[in-house]
């Protein structure tokens, strides 16, 4: 009952895009995990997907790591999260994603991006973006693993996500962000940014198009959306165009539903920093485009709920994972967001902890 109201909150009279619900979002609290952590002899970085396991407390992460480090691999940590704030992350295990064959993946041979865990099965379900280089076109795409690493399969893909010479996803701009709905009969995806025949990137004077994908959790494709990504906040500085703006996650509001979802952009620009913003979206309404252009297309409704600049939240860092935490004695929800730190030194590892009505 309590995740129907928190459906019911945000689905109420839609602010503008530019303006959230005052006092809907409040922070609890950020941790930052040490650099380069050793943990059972891997380093603990490049956290791009997580999700939160309700059964055990404990959070499920996946590196981006494409096996240069260690190999592709998870991790599971246990992080305090209350109306007293968040503690340290203690991680509890990692465990290896392997192959059919039950090898572990080469170097540059996968790049993971998001996970979540199956409500069905307990099978973690995960993304990974594939490559484009002058050499090699690798397709994008869903696996599904045990928890113990062991190979399930792999769902299909829309044709027009494949790496061909002139279509499909930009380098570095693919399957960014998954999430089940409709209780786990449903996954979807979110592409980081628009598809080659979709437009251009996102810049500092225009938005872009990107698509959302609903499939059946081992089924057929059912549809794609059109998802408006906003302008970038600003330009890169002192050089102008080295600013972006993506994708990086997807939820669903609530786990039963199969039309309402929370959206993370992350924006970054050379000397002005990251730019995290949440908005919800509703997919009822949108055109099928999933043999269709976008041009034109009545794209998802969405409106903003929280801009992490607005929360106060001093240096927010490369944020490109999100998923629902414990339910605070106050009824509401809490958010747990984590950045990638890309494995440098410049950044961190940063856990945020929100709490929302």
């Amino acid at each position: 009952m309590a995740a129907v109201v928190f459906g019911a909150v945000l689905a109420g009279v839609c602010a503008p895009v530019g303006a959230a619900e005052p006092g809907a979002v409040r922070v609890l609290g950020e941790q930052v995990v040490e650099h380069d952590l050793d943990f059972r002899g891997t380093v603990v970085g490049g956290l791009s997907g997580v999700d939160y396991l309700p059964g055990t407390g404990e959070f499920v992460f996946i590196s981006d790591d494409r096996s240069e480090k260690n190999p592709a691999r998870v991790y599971t940590a246990r992080i305090p999260v209350g109306e007293s704030g968040i503690g340290p992350v203690e991680f509890t295990g990692t465990t290896p994603l392997r192959r059919p064959d039950g090898s572990f993946y080469p170097s540059k041979s996968v790049d993971p991006e998001d996970i979540r865990v199956d409500p069905l099965t307990g099978d973690y379900f995960w993304t990974q973006e594939g490559e484009r280089a002058a050499t090699v076109l690798a397709d994008p795409s869903v696996r599904v693993t045990r928890p113990d690493g062991g190979f399930v399969t792999e769902l299909p893909i829309p044709e027009n996500e494949r790496m061909r010479a002139d279509s499909g996803p930009r380098q570095n701009q693919a399957l960014e962000g998954a999430t089940f709905a409709a209780g786990g009969a449903l996954f979807v995806t979110a592409m980081e940014g628009p598809l080659l025949t979709d437009g251009p990137v996102a810049t500092p004077t225009a938005g872009a198009t990107t698509r959302i994908t609903v499939q059946a959790r081992f089924g057929p494709v059912l549809a794609q959306y059109a998802y408006p990504l906003e302008p970038v906040f600003a330009d890169s500085r002192p050089e102008p165009g080295q600013a972006n703006n993506g994708v990086t996650a997807i939820l669903a509001v609530d786990p039963l539903d199969p039309t309402r979802f929370l959206v993370l952009e992350r924006a970054f620009a050379n000397g002005a920093g990251n730019r995290v913003r949440i908005f919800e979206i509703d997919t009822a309404t949108a055109s099928n485009v999933l043999d269709a252009p976008v041009a034109g297309a009545r794209p998802v409704t969405k409106r903003l709920v929280a801009d992490l600049t607005d929360l106060g939240i001093a240096a927010v860092d490369n944020i490109e994972a999100m998923t629902w935490g414990p339910r605070l004695p106050s009824g509401e929800r809490t958010l747990v967001l984590v950045a990638d730190n890309n494995f440098a030194a410049a950044q961190r590892t940063q856990v945020i902890a929100l709490a929302v009505r």
